[in-house]
């Protein structure tokens, strides 16, 4: 029987504890959704007149008696190198004016 005792005691429980354990967690917030991203507002860009006008005048300096250099379309436009040949030759492919550049 003193057996029987000594099994029954420890297999018993022990008293739980009435203190929280240190690293007890906090409940945990749900994250707020995200917002969906609004369209974004285009800038105020040049007018379409700016552009025709651009066009226009390198045309005219193009149809000028001894044509307009690279150099001198870049500085009356603003326009990049690379901007002023594609635009020459889309000219070019549409049947407009020749491209006439004099020699630098």
């Amino acid at each position: 029987m003193t057996e029987n005792v000594i099994d029954s005691e420890n297999n018993s429980k022990p008293a739980p504890d009435t203190t929280k354990p240190k690293d007890a967690r906090k409940p945990v917030k749900k994250a707020k959704p995200a917002k969906k991203a609004g369209r974004a507002k285009k800038a105020a860009g040049k007018p379409n007149a700016d552009r025709t006008n651009k066009k226009a005048e390198v045309i005219a300096m193009m149809k000028r008696a001894k044509g307009a250099t690279l150099a001198e379309i870049m500085k009356a436009t603003g326009w990049q190198p690379h901007t002023v040949r594609a635009f020459v030759s889309i000219l070019g492919s549409k049947g407009g004016t020749s491209p006439d550049f004099a020699p630098p």
